[in-house]
């Protein structure tokens, strides 16, 4: 175990407490806030098609030459993952490729009569799931009827996918490519072969390599790599070889998340191994400050929360510019206002309205072979939320905000000021008039500081946790 954290920072209060006590202070349930309000205070259980549609109408007139992102949910999975909180569907039955495809481009045709004509798509990304489960072929189908376009130039469109490195093919990789696409992620996690099995996520570093240099060769221009801290069997030597290594292929943007382990919703796919297994507080973090450290003294640099890019690739650019923006994709150089979701569960966004398409692939394709959409829930956001929603994106994004002047909510601002107080006697933040900004020290724990303005948290009454913890 170390003794010393880097980024605990040192005031007088801090100076009272040891490091074991400060971490589990904060070591609370809280949203990653990929938005807000973040999905479980959403109003609107019963969302319908028709008001949603009519809520993007709405937001269209408000910007009429925005551009949009399009998110594609392609959920299948040939194996499941144990430490995986994402929708998906496992089987090897890959008959169903083709039916599910049909259905996003009934979808997009459904969407496309609500449009505006000539909408500019500034940025497309295919998750999962799997989206390497898919055929390359039906890949390329799905791309030529949301463009109509053989070729999309990487310059006006920023695209993307995720893949699995086990099932990742040089026919994946060389057709997504002549089509426009330059950014690729693999999910990586560890290379420990004992968390591996832990995880059900067996794949050597030979296997990322092959895919990785393939890459390269090919001409990608930025290939990201996620990591997971807080596995089962992690360690501190082990998992600093697995940084070690990423550090050696050198992809332009690595995601080190923190593992989220929510069995109370995610169910027995999150219980294939003891608790005990797991790294504790202070154990996970130090993996955390380890790894951010080795990143750091390589050349990469700390953007927003869990991502690091080297100085070349745009992302860190457009953070260095605070030009960063965040959504349901995560953090992206595109800061259109609107995100459309296709495919099961996925999440669309208007600014200043959600929905999110039924989580359940037949449930998806039966309403949407009807000629409907498959929304089956949503939000609306009133101005207060709105404004909420600006501060929270730009702490995520920038590590700082400033409360509007000519906001009606003064007594808000006011209520926000008291909760961030021991964040400040903490050392994690500074409040100087109307601007809050967090501390250097303070950037690891943003999750928490954004919670100081989250009205939500604050009214939530029930002892249930809803949110994976914050370190």
């Amino acid at each position: 175990m170390i003794l010393v954290i880097f980024s605990i920072p040192h005031s007088p209060y801090f100076c009272a407490m040891n490091v074991k006590d400060f971490i589990h202070k904060y070591n609370v349930p809280g949203p990653r806030y990929t938005s807000y309000p973040t999905v479980p205070f959403w109003k609107k259980n019963e969302f319908t098609s028709s008001e949603w549609l009519q809520e993007l109408a709405h937001s269209f007139h408000q910007y009429p030459d925005a551009s949009i992102g399009i998110y594609i949910h392609l959920p299948f999975c040939e194996s499941l993952c144990t430490f995986c909180g994402c929708h998906k569907r496992i089987t090897k039955n890959h008959a169903v490729e083709t039916s599910y495809i049909d259905s996003v481009l009934k979808e997009w045709s459904i969407y496309q009569k609500y449009l505006p004509k000539n909408i500019r798509i500034s940025e497309l990304h295919f998750g999962g799931g799997t989206p390497t489960f898919f055929h390359p072929t039906e890949l390329l189908r799905l791309l030529k009827g949301i463009f109509q376009l053989d070729q999309i130039d990487p310059k006006v469109c920023d695209l993307s996918f995720e893949a699995h490195p086990n099932s990742t093919s040089e026919a994946h990789l060389k057709s997504l490519f002549d089509v426009g696409f330059r950014r690729v992620s693999f999910g990586v996690q560890d290379y420990n072969p004992i968390v591996q099995k832990a995880i059900h996520r067996i794949q050597s570093l030979a296997d990322v390599t092959f895919v990785h240099e393939r890459s390269k060769k090919i001409g990608y221009t930025s290939i990201n790599h996620d990591l997971v801290y807080g596995l089962p069997h992690q360690h501190l030597a082990g998992f600093e070889q697995t940084i070690t290594n990423t550090i050696q292929l050198k992809p332009e943007r690595i995601a080190l998340y923190g593992y989220a382990h929510v069995p109370w919703i995610k169910g027995t796919g999150q219980r294939g191994y003891d608790e005990e297994d797991l790294p504790k507080e202070i154990e996970k973090r130090a993996l955390y400050e380890m790894a951010c450290e080795k990143l750091i003294a390589n050349g990469y640099i700390a953007i927003g929360m869990d991502h690091f890019a080297l100085p070349t690739d745009n992302l860190a650019q457009a953070f260095k510019e605070k030009r960063l923006h965040r959504n349901f994709m995560g953090y992206t150089t595109q800061t259109t206002k609107f995100l459309l979701g296709l495919g099961m569960s996925a999440i669309s966004d208007s600014w200043s309205g959600f929905a999110q398409n039924d989580k359940t692939v037949e449930s998806y394709q039966e309403q949407i072979n009807r000629g409907e959409l498959a929304v089956f829930r949503g939000h609306l956001l009133n101005e207060l939320e709105l404004e909420i929603r600006s501060y929270i994106l730009d702490l995520m994004c920038h590590f700082e905000t400033s409360f509007l002047a000519e906001s009606k909510h003064t007594d808000t601002h006011d209520f926000i000021r008291e909760k961030l107080r021991p964040l400040v006697e903490d050392g994690l933040v500074t409040v100087h008039g109307t601007i809050v900004k967090v501390t250097e020290q303070g950037y690891p724990f943003v999750r928490n500081v954004c919670m100081a303005f989250d009205l939500d948290l604050h009214h939530y009454q029930s002892t249930k946790p809803i949110f994976s913890a914050t370190i």
